[in-house]
């Protein structure tokens, strides 16, 4: 009898140390569940950020670098992933170090159709999609309570070398044709409109003959919450949509005309202060490019 109670005490000790080491694995299954990563390809993408030696003197890192953005202890500050909500961090604040044409910084993706190649773009009647989600997690707010804003997604425009010299340009910069803020809580679309539609082919070339349209905001208000951006471009048509449901469509003599530039895409953190102890940090969950 002895002998039989004293089995039974010893199975009971064997079964509680496999229903610990059962919960402890489960434990352990859901830590490793909270880790998510964004879905974000950066094999063709370079990025800016606000660190290096003044105007015109950023530093940027290209692929395949940049795929080791995690580990890379110059972007580690700027760019870096929250890995309890799954996406990419970008921070950026007023530093000394700008591009060259502007006086704002950033932390900010330039696509690049061949990986580690700026010079190889594409034009509006090649067309292009970029989507992404992506959601404002923190900004700082100005002298009047406003929160700063960000431009959060981009077309640039670009000079091939033979337009560049044809018009005895330093260098390849062009105006952006699309500019997309996060601005005050909203989406907002700006927008370049040529000043003379009868400028030649040449006189279209010179950034001064590009001007601002009135721009557009949506109207949803998105706040601090995650939401989603696509903008579709083809020959002479340039769509902006907000979470599948509202559309900002261009389609007019201003398109049609800058079909005469290279484009590429841009998306991240182009933070638009320059007032002391500003800040902000755009996170993006997916991001996508297509051609």
């Amino acid at each position: 009898m002895t002998t039989n109670v004293s089995c039974q005490v010893n199975n009971r000790g064997v079964n509680e140390k496999a229903k610990n080491s059962l919960s402890d694995i489960k434990k352990k299954k859901k830590k490793r569940k909270k880790v998510k990563l964004p879905d974000i390809d950066l094999s063709h993408w370079k990025v800016t950020i606000p660190e290096g030696m003044g105007k015109g003197k950023t530093i940027s890192v290209e692929p395949p670098e940049i795929l080791k953005y995690a580990s890379n202890e110059v972007l580690k500050p700027y760019m870096y992933n929250d890995s309890v909500r799954g996406a990419l961090v970008f921070y950026a604040f007023p530093s000394n170090s700008t591009t060259a044409n502007t006086k704002y910084s950033r932390s900010e993706l330039r696509e690049q159709m061949v990986p580690g190649d700026d010079t190889v773009n594409w034009t509006f009647a090649q067309g292009g999609i970029m989507k992404g989600t992506l959601a404002m997690d923190q900004t700082t707010k100005d002298k009047e309570g406003k929160y700063h804003r960000t431009i959060i997604m981009q077309i640039h425009g670009r000079l091939t070398d033979e337009q560049r010299d044809l018009i005895g340009q330093k260098d390849n910069n062009a105006p952006p044709i699309l500019k997309i803020y996060w601005d005050k809580g909203k989406v907002r679309v700006k927008t370049k409109v040529l000043k003379n539609l009868s400028a030649s082919d040449v006189e279209m070339l010179h950034e001064e003959a590009w001007g601002d349209d009135e721009g557009f905001t949506f109207e949803q208000e998105v706040g601090f919450r995650k939401f989603k951006l696509e903008v579709r471009v083809t020959e002479g048509k340039m769509v902006v949509v907000l979470n599948n449901s509202e559309y900002a469509v261009y389609e007019n003599m201003h398109i049609k005309k800058w079909g005469i530039f290279e484009n590429y895409f841009k998306a991240g953190n182009y933070f638009q202060s320059r007032d002391p102890g500003s800040f902000s940090r755009v996170k993006f969950y997916d991001l996508s490019i297509s051609h």
